[in-house]
């Protein structure tokens, strides 16, 4: 492994020769200058990895030298060695881009650690996270063969997804290797725990079974109504875990984090039944009976999430909240997020003021057809980056500025995720099958049925029926149908896209955040 090297440079560079000796001992090459001017005439012919620089210098002084060091070199690490610590060296110090400072005197163990800090950070990382990962392994896995319940699946995911997160800031190939076996695994666990258990959980409304769509606004949102305060819920359509964890650092800097949970979604994991349960606080099932005329089917070319404020009002009647005031604003385009940033302040003149917002799953959707956003969301890692971008990017992080003055407090949640497919599974219908990629809804399905999770009568999934023998198909693990017509154009064209509707952790277990002002 090639020696770092570290250019000293340091008007009395000679009763230095101590620590010189002691960092090369340690395996640094280290190259030393008296001033300034040498030290530029050096780095013009050389490369080097980190630079030590005195501040206080005839000639040139240290700040000076470094301005004239970020021409040459913008990304090398610079670290100050000054006796000076006035507040306002410092602040301009800051300001010229140094990585760190030591003050003087400085002994050989402070600079081995910054250069350990600024050279040999990621290895060290990477080091810890495999060390670490390789003792939570099998931990994890006598979990999974543990027989676990609805909340133990959730302490799974969020595992899987902690690691999967760290393993980005480490190199290791091996490691990632290992985890990525360990979820396939937890994959195919999760859909046998989904199709055992599903059914007895959708007809019970019961503290114990996990929160789900139908039952999210009555355990997640009503408790933390106040008269007094505001409470802004924003529901960001197709937002999965991993994606809050990657925007999670930007909001914790805003407001204080008092919940971070997961609820389950209900099947299919797809807006037009996920939603439209939140908002009536009833499975699709029950609002087709309820609502005949404001339920759509799937293969119904109008809207199908029109009617949210409707199902909305009938939800706080028979939750006896008829009197509460609400404001409701749907986020469909970019025009609109603007529009709403600049109007943040008419989100708090109600107890309650909703806004769906719609990005996430117009980007993961247009993954699908556009060339470029395939480039950008190759995988997951790429995909969570993409969401990170936006998001910083986005007006809506303007408006959570904006409320994080205010006194009020925010929940962030979503209606489903979504999962990167990889494995086709032929199936066989007629042409009024739904289209979805991750679930099937028609006459005479024609699939493995070891494949799938399969209800005959979907009203034992609290499904309405398309027509009187109708059925429902849903996909598991990293499983999407094609049909035997052009099967392989249709394979190339959806493998490794991001879909939802179906079976996973990615697409059910889904996030919760109640933030409140800091």
């Amino acid at each position: 492994m090639r020696l770092a090297t570290v250019l000293w440079v340091d008007d009395e560079i000679e009763i230095l020769e101590a620590h010189k000796l002691f960092l090369e001992m340690k395996g640094y090459e280290v190259v030393t200058m008296t001033n300034g001017f040498d030290a530029i005439d050096y780095l013009n012919a050389h490369l080097v990895d980190c630079i030590l620089i005195d501040e206080s210098m005839p000639g040139m002084t240290g700040l000076e030298t470094l301005q004239r060091i970020r021409q040459i070199h913008p990304h090398v690490p610079v670290v100050l060695v000054t006796k000076n610590e006035t507040e306002s060296l410092m602040e301009e110090a800051i300001g010229s881009q140094i990585t760190d400072y030591l003050i003087k005197p400085v002994h050989p163990n402070q600079v081995l650690l910054t250069l350990k800090k600024n050279l040999d950070n990621k290895r060290l990382v990477s080091e810890k996270i495999t060390s670490s990962y390789q003792q939570q392994f099998q931990t994890m896995l006598d979990a999974l063969n543990d027989q676990p319940d609805h909340e133990s699946w959730v302490q799974i995911y969020r595992q899987l997804v902690y690691w999967e997160l760290e393993m980005e800031k480490s190199d290791t190939t091996e490691m990632m290797e290992m985890l990525l076996q360990q979820k396939k695994e937890a994959d195919a666990a999760f859909f046998k725990f989904i199709s055992k258990n599903y059914t007895s959980w959708i007809r019970q409304l019961d503290e114990k079974l996990p929160v789900m769509s139908h039952d999210f606004f009555k355990r997640k949102i009503l408790p933390h109504l106040k008269e007094e305060e505001t409470l802004v819920w924003v529901l960001i359509d197709n937002f999965r875990l991993d994606q809050w964890k990657a925007i999670e650092p930007m909001v914790s800097e805003l407001f204080r984090i008092q919940e971070d949970d997961c609820f389950y979604s209900i099947l299919p994991t797809a807006t037009h039944y996920c939603r439209n349960a939140l908002f009536a606080g009833m499975l699709p099932l029950d609002i087709e009976q309820k609502f005949p005329s404001f339920w759509k089917k799937d293969d119904d070319e109008e809207g199908k999430n029109n009617h949210e404020v409707d199902f909305f009002k009938a939800q706080l009647q028979s939750l006896k909240k008829n009197d509460l005031k609400f404001n409701y604003h749907k986020i469909l385009s970019h025009q609109e997020a603007v529009k709403l940033a600049e109007n943040t302040s008419d989100l708090l003149y109600h107890p309650l003021s909703i806004v769906v917002y719609n990005f996430v799953d117009m980007m993961s959707h247009a993954r699908t057809g556009m060339d470029v956003l395939k480039e950008l969301a190759a995988d997951e890692k790429a995909y969570r980056s993409l969401t990170k971008t936006w998001f910083i990017h986005s007006p809506l992080y303007q408006v959570l500025k904006k409320l994080a003055d205010k006194k009020c407090t925010v929940i962030i949640s979503t209606d489903h995720g979504s999962l990167q497919v990889k494995n086709p599974l032929k199936v066989i219908a007629d042409k009024q099958t739904t289209a979805n990629l991750r679930y099937k809804n028609g006459k005479n399905l024609d699939v493995d049925l070891r494949e799938v999770i399969s209800f005959k009568d979907p009203h034992q999934a609290g499904l309405p029926k398309s027509n009187i023998s109708s059925s429902f198909i849903f996909s598991g693990r990293k499983d999407f149908f094609c049909y035997p017509t052009n099967y392989n154009h249709f394979v190339q064209l959806y493998k490794n896209s991001f879909q939802h509707g179906g079976v996973s952790m990615e697409e059910m277990i889904v996030p919760v955040v109640r933030l409140v002002n800091k």
